[in-house]
């Protein structure tokens, strides 16, 4: 049995603090996940010696044991056999990340060795070092006396799975279906999927079922589909309202008259101009917004915003007709005052 140095896995000084030990095993367990090289043997293997080396020293009292252990291992191994240190405590559990990339924000679970078998198979995820000093009496049998490695599988429901995908404001208004290519454990098949009409940027989409598998016979999890809207250069969301710009030559902002407005169904709306429409100014059409969820009759409105057009070349009879304007204009102020 060789002595594991827990501190050289994870790259850390003896002297390293509590947080340098776990910012070092994210980093390292991120780069060797699974999840990132699927069917690479030595990245899961990398994978095993991090998690174990973290098991040890992220416990302070196990970190304690570990660091008191030094040179003398050999002699402590003995104890331990004979029923001294390290017998009769429990192997824990591994911390380990969410999926390829961890949780947002850097978040961590705990993970049992009854998942960790079911992610590498049913070999021993743990060193005979580590069972020696830190898994009690289990160097050669498992719980129960089956012998490591054929330990049956307890039955446990597969996790949850989310993946993130991008769609346009234009399957967002009506609903879509894309076929998605999922991994998991180093099987790979394929799922078409259905997204409902009104998805929001940041909702999820449940798909039952599809996530990782479960063992023993239970059943899979679920995979859920967080929705990331794209850009859109003609519209702006908010809610289940829409936002956009239109257009309107100077002679409709001040006379009235209609303004050809596109839609995101692609029929284009008429959209009347009152009189004397000031340049920014907002008007809406009512229920031309985005849908809700499930309720195709309640949608949102279309709110848009009048960019009054004015001219950049003027004919001679144009600027007869604006002078002719301007000296009303100002007969008119005369004439106030």
């Amino acid at each position: 049995m060789d002595f594991k140095d827990y501190y050289a896995t994870l790259g850390v000084a003896k002297t390293a603090t509590a947080k340098e030990i776990k910012q070092a095993f994210r980093k390292l367990a991120r780069k060797h996940h699974p999840d990132v090289n699927p069917g690479d043997k030595s990245a899961e293997g990398r994978f095993k010696e991090l998690n174990e080396a973290y098991e040890v020293l992220g416990d302070p009292a196990k970190r304690k044991k570990y660091d008191e252990l030094g040179a003398n291992w050999r002699m402590y191994e003995q104890a331990g056999a004979a029923g001294g240190p390290g017998a009769g405590s429990d192997p824990g559990a591994w911390n380990v990340p969410f999926g390829a990339g961890a949780a947002p924000g850097g978040g961590f679970r705990t993970m049992t060795e009854e998942e960790m078998r079911d992610m590498f198979g049913d070999a021993d995820p743990f060193s005979d070092f580590f069972h020696t000093f830190f898994g009690g009496a289990m160097g050669q049998e498992e719980r129960g006396g089956r012998p490591r490695g054929a330990r049956p599988r307890t039955p446990r429901q597969g996790r949850n799975v989310e993946q993130e995908i991008e769609l346009g404001l234009e399957d967002a208004y009506h609903g879509t279906t894309r076929r998605l290519s999922i991994t998991h454990g180093g099987e790979a098949r394929t799922v078409d999927v259905r997204i409902p009409a009104g998805v929001s940027d940041g909702s999820r989409v449940r798909i039952p079922g599809e996530g990782e598998h479960g063992a023993g016979g239970a059943k899979s999890g679920d995979l859920y589909l967080r929705i990331r809207l794209a850009p859109h250069p003609t519209f702006e969301r908010k809610g289940r309202d829409l936002y956009t710009r239109v257009s309107v030559p100077l002679t409709t902002a001040v006379l009235g008259g209609e303004a050809e407005v596109p839609t995101l169904s692609g029929k284009p709306l008429r959209l009347k101009i009152p009189p004397t429409t000031q340049n920014g100014q907002v008007l809406r059409l009512k229920g031309h917004g985005m849908p809700a969820v499930g309720k195709p009759n309640e949608t949102g409105d279309l709110y848009v915003t009048i960019n009054v057009e004015l001219p950049r070349t003027l004919t001679p009879e144009q600027r007869a007709l604006f002078e002719s304007l301007k000296k009303l204009e100002g007969s008119t102020k005369h004439s106030a005052a």
